[in-house]
């Protein structure tokens, strides 16, 4: 079974390093410090287990999981914490078992078979790891980054540097201050989760609240917005005009 441990204390690392290497069938893969570096190394290295510490930060553990779930060959999660308060938010994440620090040998023996056991019988049915999305799974605490699937890997986006949401067929545009990039969630989705952050301008597009500096109107009528490093002004259907204009006098 090939295990990555993330967990931001080194301490905690170092005593899951020495617990799995008297454990027969065990190869430690990668160690990471947080929670992008656990993405990373769940995507380079496909491994069967992810030990998850939820308290990390920048993005915590719960969040982590979220973006762990969007992965082609996804991990088994457990999580190791040195608080019981998130159990239900763990397995609400689809955690297999949450460990409570110190972890203990033999909890974390009885977490391996349980991984064992629970891969075996997704294996038998055909099932693997079904693939869900990031709001299919636990929503206890908002999102900080959107996650972009790329071949091989995932590219996290922070929210604080999305400019604008594109809808596009099936897929999101998300256009941010590394270019643009491709999410599988819909506009909607996004629009209840991140209502405070974002406002719809259009059927098909929502922009950063903060990122709003005028509105325009053509002599045809037409109404456009123009937001902070975005070089074309974007369209504002008549619908969506006052909830603009309202965001603008709040900012």
């Amino acid at each position: 079974m090939k295990v990555v441990i993330a967990d931001d204390e080194p301490l905690a690392r170092t005593r899951l390093r020495s617990l799995l290497s008297d454990m027969p069938g065990i190869e430690l893969v990668a160690e990471a410090g947080d929670g992008h570096q656990a993405l990373k190394a769940c995507a380079e290295h496909a491994p069967d287990l992810l030990l998850l510490d939820i308290a990390m930060p920048g993005m915590d553990g719960l969040e982590t999981a979220r973006h762990i779930a969007t992965l082609e060959a996804r991990p088994a999660v457990v999580f190791c914490t040195a608080y019981d308060a998130h159990a239900l938010s763990a397995f609400e994440a689809e955690a297999i078992d949450y460990l409570v620090k110190p972890v203990r040998a033999e909890r974390l023996t009885a977490a391996l078979d349980r991984v064992r056991t629970f891969r075996a019988g997704a294996a038998r049915s055909g099932t693997a790891f079904d693939h869900v999305t990031p709001s299919s799974t636990v929503d206890t605490a908002q999102r900080s980054h959107l996650c972009a699937r790329l071949r091989g890997g995932l590219r996290l986006i922070p929210l604080d540097e999305v400019r604008y949401l594109f809808a596009d067929e099936k897929y999101v545009v998300v256009h941010h201050a590394g270019g643009e990039d491709l999410i599988e969630e819909s506009l909607r989705s996004l629009e209840e989760e991140f209502g405070e952050r974002f406002v719809r301008i259009h059927r098909n597009c929502l922009v950063a609240r903060d990122r709003i500096l005028e509105l325009r109107r053509s002599p045809e009528g037409q109404v456009t917005v123009v937001l902070r490093a975005v070089e074309q002004a974007l369209e504002v259907s008549r619908r969506c005009v006052p909830a603009v204009r309202e965001t603008l006098l709040q900012l």
